[in-house]
């Protein structure tokens, strides 16, 4: 390689690895991965453990949901309870359910069906804006590369910027909390996010608080050309997660992705729920 051209490539070489654009890019990425997830419906199923003021196990409650499309928004029936099916007095409650749902959005006007909608999307933009302030927010270290499910990922990590002033309440907890992040390295799609608590962090007063040395972790999944959510969980450090006054863990996975060729509708067909839909 005649060495104008050696000179020519490194600088961009280097660019392509700037942990913060790498980072950048990734957050990009996450939201077209956003609006490809709502062609898929899932099985999301969470955990939820009490504890008491000492730490023991109270209650356990684990419950698997189907996520799908009814008309043009996500509907969640419960189908598992403590990973069985759940009672034939459940099911029929459930299909009850259903039943009343698809009445009532059939009903709706198209005004009503687009306000709807629309308040879904919203919400899931709400979810993501943390994601828009991150880059600014925190100093980036490449801190080398790992195998991550088969795939080579560029392993970040990310520290609180000194003096940087929260743009969002729902960034208020950035100073007190640090990040590492696993990103594809052929891609540029986030793989994993584990986030570590520096601090006590509190949310909404002391309705909602976090240990410090507390871990938040997420991990996606590859499927056709999205990346979509795996697990999600905390990792709770000193006093347990309070919510309340009650101690609680949780953890979230998502499996059984299916993508559809038009919108998912859940019918109705006696006591039975199906989903009518071209598959891909």
């Amino acid at each position: 390689m005649k060495l104008s051209l050696l000179l020519a490539v490194i600088p961009a070489l280097a660019v392509a690895q700037d942990p913060r654009d790498l980072v950048r890019r990734a957050i990009e990425l996450d939201r077209r991965n956003a609006e490809l997830s709502r062609n898929y419906t899932f099985l999301q199923r969470n955990q939820v453990k009490e504890f008491d003021a000492g730490g023991k196990l109270k209650r356990s409650d684990l419950r698997t949901w189907d996520v799908t499309l009814l008309e043009g928004s996500p509907y969640r029936r419960l189908v598992m309870r403590n990973d069985q099916p759940i009672s034939p007095e459940e099911q029929k409650t459930e299909q009850e359910k259903l039943q009343a749902s698809i009445e009532q959005r059939r009903k709706e006007t198209d005004e009503q069906r687009d306000r709807r909608i629309a308040e879904w999307r919203r919400k899931q933009e709400r979810q993501r804006e943390p994601l828009k302030e991150l880059p600014d927010a925190f100093d980036f270290r490449l801190a080398g590369e790992e195998p991550l499910n088969g795939v080579t990922a560029y392993v970040i990590d990310a520290t609180p910027k000194p003096g940087y002033k929260p743009k969002l309440a729902s960034t208020s907890f950035f100073p007190k909390v640090k990040a590492r992040f696993w990103i594809d390295k052929t891609g540029g799609n986030w793989m994993k996010l584990d986030m570590e608590t520096l601090d006590t962090v509190t949310f909404g007063g002391f309705l909602f608080r976090l240990a410090k040395g507390s871990h938040l972790i997420v991990e996606q999944i590859h499927v056709n050309d999205v990346w979509l959510p795996k697990i999600a969980s905390l990792q709770l450090a000193g006093h347990i997660l309070l919510v309340k006054g009650i101690h609680n863990e949780y953890l979230f996975t998502f499996s059984d992705y299916k993508r559809f060729q038009a919108e998912s509708r859940v019918v109705s067909t006696g006591s039975v729920a199906v989903t009518s839909t071209s598959r891909k």
